[in-house]
């Protein structure tokens, strides 16, 4: 017989700090708190669902039997996602179905999820199957572990994307780099904060009442949340089997907005002071070093060109900041992100990698430029070239280290074999 739908919840989006009890909840649909809740959001998943649901329960039976739930939540789909997800919870009593009708959006139906879940942590995974379920049990022992968060990543070592194409690569690549500029307390905490594919702990996200903006729930998880420790497992994004991309230019326009919401709020500062924590002291070490051969290099090349040569300064330091860049990458491949790098080999992998880094440079030698002569100009004046030089390349450095970290030697490329 199949199980009633699961009533949504209405009011504040605000996970609970208990699991609901028999007195909250209608008494056949009660029952008692569980180690592991996964929310399922959907939309027009009719052809997926059967699929991941069996999947799902074939390895937590294995992992932790009778010890957790599968809560389906339905955006009310024309499909009828919904009726075909109930009819399964005859053979999978440990699968719940809610069919939502009057509120739209993943993030919201992720939180709705969690309000009815009785387990102590609480996952979510979409399910067009390209999350990797097996990726599952490595996430669910990470916070079994210890972990507040543990997500799934496509920036660590073992992750990747199977066939994205240059422009989607883009467009991620640049919502992540803006991320890092509007709210780097949030964003530079993961390698992979668009990611829709992660737990974690009722106690890290119970009681903030919770404000997210489309379909990057991570985001406010992080931003809201109580986040110590957080894990990161690596997944390869798998292409779709069944329907249709939901991936549109309003999700990245959403994206932006969360950003700033989340930049405006006060959390946002005691967040900030878990970065240093985080910070790799050995690679920014070996980073100021190599950062330190690029100021020389820069150096004397606009002595040569401004000097000797007798070029305009903007045009003598653009040509010294780029053979600066290009000494930079080679000693920071071969040096400071070697582990990273020896992961990616390949000449094509390496020049992608070039690419990236001087694309972030150059942003970062616009910002030099401007600073240098207004340093040049309008504060020393002609005599003191070198040192308003020296003043533009220490702010510079540190946006290019920041942005190098988090985006030009992550793991993207596959692993063929």
């Amino acid at each position: 017989m199949n199980q009633p739908l699961l009533s949504p919840p209405s009011g504040p989006l605000q996970v609970p700090l208990t699991a609901p009890t028999a007195a909250e909840v209608p008494p056949k649909s009660f029952a008692p708190p569980l180690q592991f809740s996964l929310v399922i959001p959907t939309y027009n998943e009719r052809g997926n669902v059967a699929k991941i649901v069996a999947q799902l329960a074939r390895l937590l039976d294995g992992f932790i039997p009778g010890g957790y739930e599968l809560i389906l939540v339905d955006d009310d789909s024309p499909d009828r996602t919904w009726q075909v997800a109930q009819d399964l919870t005859e053979t999978y009593p440990q699968l719940r179905v809610m069919r939502r009708q009057q509120e739209r959006g993943l993030s919201s139906a992720v939180i709705r999820g969690w309000q009815v879940a009785r387990g102590e942590i609480l996952g979510v995974i979409d399910a067009d199957l390209q999350h990797p379920p097996e990726v599952l049990l490595k996430l669910l022992q990470a916070t079994l572990d210890g972990a507040d968060l543990a997500a799934a990543s496509r920036h660590v070592e073992g992750g990747g994307v199977s066939d994205w194409s240059i422009v989607r690569r883009f467009l991620s690549r640049g919502a992540q780099m803006l991320g890092l500029m509007v709210c780097p307390a949030v964003v530079g905490r993961v390698s992979d904060p668009m990611s829709g594919y992660f737990m974690v702990r009722r106690s890290a996200i119970a009681g903030p009442h919770l404000n997210p903006v489309g379909y990057k729930i991570l985001l406010e998880v992080i931003g809201r949340g109580n986040i110590d420790q957080i894990a990161e497992v690596g997944y390869v994004f798998q292409e779709r089997e069944s329907g249709e991309s939901k991936v549109t230019w309003k999700q990245y326009v959403e994206y932006l907005g969360h950003l700033a919401r989340l930049r405006s709020r006060g959390r946002i500062g005691r967040l900030q002071q878990k970065l240093p924590q985080q910070m790799p002291v050995k690679r920014f070490i070996r980073y100021s070093l190599v950062g330190l051969s690029g100021v020389l290099v820069d150096m004397a090349v606009l002595y040569l060109l401004s000097e000797g040569a007798g070029l305009a300064l903007t045009r003598s330091k653009i040509v010294a900041a780029e053979v600066a860049i290009l000494n930079n990458f080679l000693w920071n491949d071969a040096w400071t992100f070697a582990d990273m790098a020896q992961h990616q080999k390949g000449w094509s992998t390496r020049f992608k990698r070039l690419l990236k880094f001087n694309v972030i440079c150059l942003t970062g030698l616009v910002m030099g430029v401007l600073l240098l002569n207004v340093f040049y100009n309008l504060v020393f004046g002609q005599n003191l070239k070198y040192l308003a030089n020296l003043l533009a390349i220490v702010p510079v450095a540190v946006w290019n280290f920041w942005i190098n970290l988090k985006l030009s030697w992550r793991v993207t490329a596959v692993k063929e074999g």
